[in-house]
C-alpha cells in the first residue's frame, strides 16, 4: 500500500433502472468474473421476486435491509505493550455501506435455495424484517464491540 497519497476514488454511475448509486456498488459486489449482465440479472431478478412477495416498492426494501445491516460499531486490534485489545471504534459511513453489503451477499450465497435470485431476495427479506444471518452478523460485532468497551480508551 502506497504511503504518498490516499487512492482516488473511482466514479461509477447509477444503475440503469432505479437510477440509484447503491444498487450500483451492490451489482458490482455481486458480480464475479467481470460478469455485469449476470449480475444485473440477478438483482433485478431479486428485486421483481421481493416486489412480488411484499407488495412493496423493492427499493425501500432493499434500502431498509442495507440499513439493518449496517453495523455502527466494530473492534479492531490494538496492539499495547505486547498485548493485543479489541478496540470499539465507530465505523464510517463509506465502511458501514461496504461492509453491509458484503455481509448480506455472503449469507444470500450461503443459503440453500436454488438459485442465487431466490436466496438473494430471501435474504433481503429477512434482512428488511430485522432477521437472518446477516443481521446477526451485525448482532455479534455489536456484542463483540459491547464486551470490549473496557478498552475503548485505547481508542486512537
Amino acid at each position: 500500500m502506497s504511503r504518498r497519497h490516499r487512492a482516488e476514488k473511482r466514479e461509477i454511475n447509477p444503475d440503469p433502472k432505479f437510477g440509484d448509486l447503491i444498487v450500483t456498488k451492490f451489482m458490482n459486489a455481486i458480480m464475479l468474473h467481470g460478469k455485469k449482465s449476470v449480475a444485473e440479472s440477478i438483482v433485478y431478478g431479486a428485486f421483481d421476486a421481493v416486489q412480488g412477495k411484499a407488495k412493496a416498492d423493492p427499493l425501500s426494501i432493499f434500502h431498509s435491509a442495507l440499513d439493518n445491516v449496517a453495523p455502527h460499531v466494530e473492534v479492531r486490534s490494538r496492539r499495547v505493550g505486547g498485548a493485543t485489545y479489541q478496540v470499539p471504534v465507530d465505523v464510517r459511513p463509506e465502511r458501514r455501506q461496504a461492509l453491509a453489503i458484503r455481509w448480506l451477499i455472503t449469507a444470500a450465497r450461503k443459503r440453500n435455495e436454488t438459485t442465487m435470485i431466490d436466496r438473494l431476495s430471501g435474504e433481503l427479506m429477512d434482512a428488511a424484517n430485522n432477521r437472518g444471518s446477516a443481521v446477526k452478523k451485525r448482532e455479534d460485532t455489536h456484542k463483540m464491540a459491547d464486551a470490549n468497551r473496557a478498552f475503548s480508551h485505547y481508542r486512537w
